[in-house]
């Protein structure tokens, strides 16, 4: 059957039947809070609570057992509600993220939102292409990967005739098809989303654990400690239980899973008022530690618009005759940039393509199009692959500047016909942001199919210093710094180089748009597929450019190191208010023969302190210039000399108020307002490299800091849950702590500074 007897439906029967039946979607199940707050219940930091409300009951403290169990509740309630948030970014997201289908609708092909496809709309497919709907094959013949249904990753050939499914992915061949079911009447049930829905950020596990691991090392030796000085006084350790519990409880991070993904849902929300979609949270945390960056010429360095420059005719047909035939050649079902220009160039030469009575179109593995016309087999493509088929070319085309641009042939019943010359325009912001990123400690590195001169002229256009390699002289010994660009790169080789950097210690972005580029994607820690890229590429990438240019992916990188500063803000608070509870209880307990804090107090406390944590992921944040990255022993050094000083300065406010006869209860609720304060105090000076007072957090940040202040100070004028202190006593733990900040400060913000 040819192809120009195929046709689909006319605009209005699609109208009609898009009204009749609805979009081409599914709604997605809605999220289950029950069920998602239930398995907050069963992870590491709950299981640790749980142990300490068992404890607790057994022990008979059915008031410190209620607080635990508040706490508990509180820390899956939290984080199912973020949990319930980052979804719906991500769902928000996802529908701007949904492919696009080249239609033939009333006798012309044209891109539609795979939404609104109809039951009975004539659609192309070629490999790359992610179904939308189900289809019956009409003309051609596909392989398509069905494992997204069945399991199985076995390609599986589809003929005329035969149905292939949403979801599925074309991997090799062409064809035409017919839409027979859509949405949720397709057997797949849902439309295509390309959306990873996973909220856990790249590293929260690996830095939860080593958080964890120093703050139950430090506990266990001074726990161990307690234990120890009671055997010798001879007490009850029986009676020291709970507070031990609560010193395991204080360590736990609970706030931190939300606290990353309310971090990183706020940015992709901010992404995507910038021209960037994210597909996978975890390429933006990442994008805090790139420091290399692969980067796709042609539609990011320069325009996604390349036009004829020159043609050579070397046929003894007519020119406008060889022109005609060669239009045939080109793809006018989902036509790339090559076909454009070719078809813009005839048209502005007022010649007509002929129609192909058999069209093959372009894929790497052959590196032409071919097309059946008029009794003339027809190729174009890559001269380097048609050479192979004529001998006789490279002699031909001796005088052919191959390095003025793109070189595209053309035979004619395997023989050359012609060759066009190519040039693609250098965006107009391509330098200033390429200058941007090596500001930044990132090294660039231009990616192109085109010969070296080609390459090493568009490099030295745009300010990339060093050499432009052919991708033949790329091995493990080449020296990255010297690197400007590689040249003659197949997208095959890009999954080979972005490895080889890896294996070097690179953290590794990259751009690309081609099917062939999605394993590289995928295995790069920041994969950028750019704003035209095949549905494969978008859907490897964790993020999706809208716009060409290079300018979104300075946005990237903005957004990776908020996320990162408000994720060290907190791991450097989590670690030195935990440290300075533990190791002042400790200490007062040898010295003064009792813990200074009421157990109520102390689970109060913690709770206070995740509350204001969480909005953390919500902070000011000051972007940096340099790659970061997650170095928890220089974490874990900070924090605890930060605690150290408040630890000095409170064990010294301690023996202050015990020397002048405060009793034990009065000086328990002290503590307790210093403590609270000692914690505020932190989250203002870490979250800063300037001093404490010069930058002001978000408005939620200082709202629930605020609010937190004003519940702890009543609590304590109140004598609720404590013993109750006067209003000097209140007046004199605040002066205390305000000085204590400011001298950490002085010492702590010149450090910070030099960083």
């Amino acid at each position: 059957m040819e192809e120009k007897e195929l046709q689909g439906l006319t605009e209005a029967e699609a109208e009609a039947r898009l009204k009749k039946d609805g979009l081409n979607e599914v709604p997605e199940p809605e999220f289950n809070f029950f069920k998602e707050f239930m398995s907050k219940l069963w992870n590491l930091s709950a299981w640790i609570l749980e142990a300490a409300l068992i404890l607790e009951c057994i022990l008979g403290k059915w008031i410190q057992s209620l607080f635990v169990l508040l706490m508990l509740l509180f820390a899956a309630f939290n984080g199912a509600t973020q949990k319930k948030k980052s979804r719906r970014v991500l769902n928000t997201i996802s529908h701007e993220l949904t492919p696009t289908v080249a239609v033939k609708r009333s006798g012309k092909w044209k891109k539609v939102n795979s939404k609104y496809l109809v039951v009975g709309d004539l659609i192309s497919l070629k490999r790359g292409d992610v179904l939308a709907a189900d289809v019956k094959i009409a003309q051609g013949s596909i392989a398509v990967d069905e494992s997204s249904i069945t399991g199985e990753s076995k390609e599986v050939t589809k003929n005329v005739g035969d149905t292939a499914y949403a979801g599925t992915t074309v991997v090799s061949g062409d064809a035409l098809a017919y839409v027979t079911a859509t949405g949720s009447n397709s057997r797949s049930g849902k439309t295509i989303n390309l959306i990873n829905n996973s909220a856990a950020p790249g590293h929260l596990q690996q830095l939860l654990t080593k958080i964890i691991y120093y703050l139950c090392l430090l506990d266990g030796v001074l726990t161990l400690i307690l234990i120890i000085a009671a055997l010798i006084r001879g007490q009850n350790v029986i009676e020291m239980l709970p507070f031990l519990a609560m010193m395991f409880i204080a360590s736990i991070p609970v706030a931190m899973p939300s606290t990353f993904a309310l971090s990183n849902s706020f940015e992709a929300t901010r992404l995507s008022k910038e021209g960037v979609l994210t597909s996978d949270l975890t390429g933006i945390q990442d994008a805090a530690n790139l420091n290399l960056l692969l980067l796709d010429k042609t539609g990011t360095i320069t325009e996604n618009k390349t036009a004829v420059s020159s043609w050579k005719n070397f046929s003894n047909l007519d020119n406008d005759k060889v022109l005609a035939l060669i239009g045939a050649a080109t793809d006018k079902r989902s036509p790339g940039i090559i076909d454009t220009a070719i078809d813009d160039y005839l048209a502005a030469n007022h010649i007509k393509a002929l129609t192909p009575t058999k069209f093959t179109p372009f894929t790497s593995n052959t590196g032409y199009s071919m097309a059946e016309v008029d009794g003339y087999n027809v190729k174009l493509g890559s001269f380097k692959q048609l050479s192979l088929i004529d001998k006789n070319a490279d002699q031909e085309a001796a005088k052919i500047d191959f390095g003025a641009g793109r070189s595209v042939a053309a035979l004619i019943n395997d023989k050359l016909a012609g060759i066009f010359i190519l040039q693609d325009k250098v965006r107009s912001d391509s330098k200033a942001a390429l200058e941007e990123l090596k500001r930044r400690g990132i090294k660039p590195i231009m990616l192109t199919g085109d010969n070296q001169r080609t390459a090493a002229a568009v490099a030295k256009e745009v300010g990339l210093k060093g050499k432009v390699i052919s991708i033949k002289d790329f091995n493990d010994q080449t020296d990255v710094n010297d690197l400007a660009g590689i040249a003659d790169v197949l997208p095959e080789d890009k999954l080979r180089m972005v490895k080889i950097f890896q294996q070097d210690g690179y953290i590794v972005g990259m751009t690309g748009d081609g099917v062939n580029d999605a394993p590289a994607l995928k295995q790069a820690e920041v994969g950028i597929a750019v704003a035209n890229a095949a549905d494969m590429a978008k859907k490897s990438g964790k993020m999706v450019l809208l716009e060409d240019g290079l300018t979104p992916i300075v946005n990237i990188l903005d957004a990776g190191h908020r996320v990162y500063q408000r994720m060290t803000t907190w791991s450097l608070t989590k670690l030195a208010r935990t440290a300075e509870l533990t190791m002042l209880l400790t200490f007062a307990y040898l010295i003064f023969n009792y813990i200074p804090m009421a157990l109520n107090a102390m689970v109060i406390y913690t709770i206070m302190n995740n509350m204001v944590t969480m909005m953390i992921g919500t902070d000011n944040a000051h972007v940096t210039y340099k790659p970061e990255s997650w170095n928890m022993a220089k974490l874990a050094k900070i924090a605890f000399s930060l605690a150290a000083g408040w630890t000095i300065i409170g064990f010294g406010f301690v023996w202050y108020l015990i020397a002048h006869g405060y009793t034990q209860g009065v000086v328990s609720t002290m503590v307790y307002v210093y403590l609270v304060l000692s914690a505020m105090f932190l989250v203002l000076i870490t979250r800063t490299k300037k001093f404490f007072w010069q930058s002001a957090p978000s408005r939620l940040v200082y709202t629930v800091q605020i609010i937190d202040v004003v519940i702890t100070f009543a609590l304590a004028l109140f004598g609720l849950a404590m013993t109750q202190i006067t209003w000097a006593n209140l007046g004199l733990t605040i002066l205390v702590a305000l000085i204590a900040a400011i001298i950490i400060d002085l010492f702590y913000q010149p450090i910070m500074k030099n960083k």
